[in-house]
């Protein structure tokens, strides 16, 4: 069995940047750190690596940083 762990991490807008969301799901102490991790080659989009720091990470879309899934679902407060 994996040990990974999932996250659904709900967006405020339309999109979020890749350094931010490491962050604000706590897997980044800090934005230099998710910058890091990001240039290390540690996280996919889509199961896509992914070197852009500020890439656009929208609703529907899953990032994998290590053992951990976050699944980015859409904002609750928009129509």
């Amino acid at each position: 069995m994996s040990s990974a762990s999932n996250i659904d991490f709900e967006l405020r807008g339309e999109y979020i940047e890749l350094d931010k969301l490491l962050k604000a799901t706590g897997l980044a102490d800090s934005g230099g750190q998710a910058r890091m991790m990001i240039t290390e080659g540690l996280v996919r989009v889509d199961g896509r690596p992914e070197s852009r720091k500020t890439a656009k990470i929208r609703a529907g879309q899953v990032v994998q940083c290590q053992d951990v899934r976050i699944r980015v679902l859409p904002d609750p407060h928009q129509d």
